[in-house]
């Protein structure tokens, strides 16, 4: 780990062969577990005290990282509130033989800090020093308003059995080697649960091998313990041009109950891929119950808040398909 400034923490490392994963390069699961722990680091350095992951705003898998690359992954704090740090996170990687890094992927991460009780306690504040880092602070706050209605929009959200869209559902116990520095499973563990739920809904809708391109809106209600039973429901919500929109909901309990609690929710992007790895259509789906048709909605209605964002050009595969 480099210390690149007060406000900034870099972690490098080979990507490993046990870093692969179905799609042939490292998943888009692992890749987000990595800018976890980058940006833990960053927000620990900085407050001085343990932090939990609050929200993972939009992030684009651009181009893969592949086994044997040498991987960067850039935590920068660009803005602070009471207690929340606002963290941008770029991964690079590129050729251990030397050459240029490139990017592969960048997100805003949101980590706050907590006491011993769990509660939130406050940081100091993040002054920009230079004119780069006042850009980045201004964009980290003119997102804010963004994120608030995406979280609103999801939340307003109700999924039943009215459904009939693709649907699938992981469960299984969150393990002691899931854990993290503060004895709860890390946030990172969490996204990469939910990558492998949306592949495996978004492959049985396309029948061909998928991989994500985006993830967004990824809220943490509540911390995940260690010995609860994890369930992971991953359902087609909309399709684009190419595009397979899938929301992810993450739900925990003790296994002693029958409760389970929302932990996680985001919706993730995936696509389709030919033998050679080529992004290909897939069907459009049709929405056929009243939920499905309020779901679908609800996919357009986060693009077109998305859409709203500083700087924020859509992807051609987050777009809707002709007769969407």
């Amino acid at each position: 780990m480099t210390e690149t400034g007060t406000n900034s923490v870099t972690l490098r490392f080979l990507a490993a062969p046990t870093d692969v994963g179905h799609s042939g390069s490292v998943d888009a699961g692992t890749v987000l577990e990595w800018v976890d722990k980058a940006a833990y680091a960053a927000a620990v350095g900085w407050s001085k005290a343990y932090c939990v992951t609050a929200y993972v705003g939009n992030i684009h898998f651009a181009d893969p990282v592949n086994s044997g690359d040498m991987v960067e992954v850039e935590a920068t704090i660009v803005y602070t509130g009471r207690s929340s740090m606002h963290i941008r996170t770029v991964v690079s990687s590129g050729d251990p033989k030397g050459g240029a890094a490139t990017m592969r992927s960048q997100c805003m991460v949101i980590f706050v800090a907590v006491g011993p009780d769990g509660k939130p306690v406050p940081v100091r504040e993040f002054v920009p020093s230079t004119p780069e880092e006042a850009e980045q602070r201004d964009h980290a706050i003119a997102r804010i308003d963004v994120r608030d209605r995406i979280v609103e929009a999801m939340n307003a959200q109700e999924y039943t059995d009215a459904g009939t869209a693709e649907r699938v559902t992981l469960r299984f116990m969150a393990a002691p080697t899931d854990v993290n520095w503060g004895g709860k499973v890390h946030g990172g563990i969490v996204m990469k649960w939910i990558d492998e739920a949306a592949y495996v809904c978004a492959s049985r809708y396309s029948g061909l091998d998928t991989v994500a391109v985006f993830s967004g809106g990824v809220r943490f209600y509540r911390p995940l313990l260690i010995g609860h039973v994890v369930e992971v429901e991953a359902r087609l919500v909309y399709t684009g041009t190419k595009g397979m929109h899938i929301a992810v909901h993450v739900r925990s309990g003790d296994p002693k109950t029958r409760e389970l609690n929302l932990t996680t929710y985001c919706l993730t992007v995936m696509v389709a891929r030919d033998a050679e790895g080529t992004s290909v259509p897939i069907p459009a789906w049709q929405p056929v119950s009243d939920e499905d048709r309020r779901l679908h909605a609800h996919a357009r209605e986060l693009l077109e808040i998305r859409g709203t964002a500083p700087g924020n050009r859509l992807p051609h595969h987050l777009l809707a398909a002709e007769g969407n």
